[in-house]
């Protein structure tokens, strides 16, 4: 392609967002079921809800640190500063190596992990799909392949609506319940433990909570990906990389 219709190619912000930050969002979606999985496997769920914001916080404040480390990342690397690049240039080869086999599992698994979580929340939503949740699962991963081989502005432009409304969403159900509390927070009606956990249920302990804060840091899986499209942004690149870091 010529280089003056390469600029024509180029992302801007608000396409950029939901083509590079659909790993994360996609992460974000299920890690809090994560945490609950956890806990709930160790003790009673009652119980277990105390735990679910202090481990989600601190997993935000780590988040907030990854990101902060990215945005310098981005202007440092301008032309694409991933964790093979990053990792070769400063700790030499072998480890830029393992740092790209990490990568391309997380990706590998990233999409698996996601679809089928999607897969299993529309089925959760209408069971009568429950015998075709393979068929669907399929069918959403070529469907993201397709999208892709149209160009990252193309899919940009198509993943853009489910992104924002992604985001929409989230905010409205934040909004919905601090507008709820704003005089008395209901309160969730007790559901009784199954025998089974009861019986085998104990104390919380550090190794648990360290499990959940494990498996809910699935949260911050694909914040990596901006780094890695900086040349995919429009002029001047890193600092709207940086920016959309922040977004």
């Amino acid at each position: 392609m010529a280089s003056a219709r390469l600029e024509h190619t180029l992302l801007p912000k608000v396409l950029a967002l939901p083509v590079f930050s659909s790993d994360a969002l996609s992460s974000v979606a299920y890690a809090t079921e994560e945490i609950l999985l956890v806990l709930s496997s160790a003790t009673a769920a009652a119980s277990a809800r105390r735990f679910v914001m202090p481990i989600a916080l601190a997993i935000a404040v780590l988040m907030v640190v990854a990101i902060s480390s990215y945005r310098q990342t981005v202007r440092a690397y301008p032309s694409g500063g991933g964790a093979y690049i990053v990792s070769k240039e400063n700790l030499g080869t072998l480890p830029g190596l393992v740092a790209a086999a990490a990568l391309l599992t997380d990706y590998v698994l990233t999409v698996a992990v996601s679809v089928a979580a999607g897969v299993f929340a529309i089925t959760s939503a209408r069971p009568a799909l429950l015998p075709h949740r393979v068929e669907l699962a399929l069918g959403f991963v070529a469907f993201i392949t397709l999208a892709n081989l149209r160009g990252v502005r193309e899919s940009g432009t198509l993943f853009a609506i489910p992104t924002y409304a992604f985001i929409a969403s989230i905010l409205g159900m934040v909004a919905v319940g601090l507008a709820r509390c704003a005089t008395a927070c209901p309160s969730a009606s007790p559901v009784p433990p199954h025998p089974d956990l009861a019986a085998t249920a104990g104390p919380v302990g550090a190794f648990t909570i360290l499990r959940a804060f494990s498996s809910g840091s699935t949260a911050l899986t694909g914040v990596e990906a901006i780094s890695n499209g900086v040349p995919a942004f429009r002029r001047p690149q890193a600092k709207n990389a940086a920016d959309t870091l922040a977004m």
